[in-house]
């Protein structure tokens, strides 16, 4: 009865240790993927940061074309204006401001 006991325990004993070996592994892989993933976040950051970055300077170049596209419309109702009047200016006077015929 001694013997089957101890025989027991040592069984158990084995299998304990088995487990807690399996269990190692286990952890060892549990580890390996928060530093896979922790490797991952720290790219999404950088790429989150590049990509805010990005578009902060997208917003400041559509500004300075909205301001550009102003200065142009104003550019071509003044070129507009000039030639208006230039053409004005260079039609032949009708004969009936001068008491013509």
């Amino acid at each position: 009865m001694v013997v089957k006991k101890e025989e027991d325990r040592r069984t158990h004993d084995t299998e304990l240790i088995q487990n807690i070996n399996k269990l190692v592994v286990r952890v060892d892989k549990l580890i390996n993927i928060f530093e896979e993933a922790s490797k991952h976040i720290g790219d999404v950051e950088g790429s989150e940061a590049k990509i805010n970055s990005l578009a902060s300077k997208l917003e400041i170049l559509l500004e300075q074309n909205k301001v550009i596209a102003k200065g142009l419309i104003l550019l071509e109702k003044y070129v507009r204006g000039k030639t208006d009047i230039e053409t004005k200016s260079l039609q032949p006077k009708s004969l009936n401001n001068y008491g013509g015929f």
